[in-house]
């Protein structure tokens, strides 16, 4: 029955920060990129970090931020990590790093997972960035452009991005 709340109440703050959302600046170009992730999918960061150095950017300038289902009981010390539980019934997020990565005016936000995912795609609608890039069968509300890639090919992942990165003049 909560788990049902929480869905629904992540869906009306979708829907509200789509309403919210400011466009003015989308066509800025690159110098901060953010990476959404669900670790489940994907769990070498390096790669990411690596893709912003060949679009020109420095470590400093990538953050990638993570959505682990369940905290594991090993600890750890990363500190940019959510799990559902930090999620409140209200679909409020309690994570103080995640509040400040959301906050953070990106120019461009990767949102890398497959389809939809409801915390990730609450944490994608409430984000500060100024362009949002998704992957197959993403919510189409919540980014700018979607890619159709194979997200485990990280070649053909990283030709597309700089591909129309370049068409939108950001690189």
């Amino acid at each position: 029955m909560l788990k049902k709340v929480k869905r629904h109440s992540l869906k009306k703050h979708i829907e509200k920060n789509l309403t919210e959302r400011d466009f003015s600046k989308r066509n800025e170009p690159l110098t901060y990129l953010g990476f959404v992730v669900d670790e489940a999918f994907f769990d070498d960061f390096e790669i990411l970090y690596e893709f912003g150095k060949e679009l020109g950017l420095q470590r400093k300038d990538v953050k990638v931020f993570t959505f682990v289902e369940t905290r594991r009981k090993i600890p750890s010390l990363r500190q940019n990590q959510i799990t559902n539980k930090e999620f409140t019934w209200r679909g409020e997020i309690h994570n103080q790093n995640a509040q400040e990565f959301l906050d953070f005016p990106f120019d461009v936000l990767i949102g890398y997972y497959k389809g939809t995912h409801e915390f990730l795609g609450a944490m994608v609608a409430q984000s500060r960035a100024k362009f949002k890039i998704g992957f197959n069968n993403s919510d189409a509300r919540l980014f700018d452009l979607l890619l159709n890639v194979d997200l485990q090919n990280k070649e053909a992942f990283k030709s597309e991005v700089k591909k129309y990165l370049k068409i939108f003049k950001k690189i």
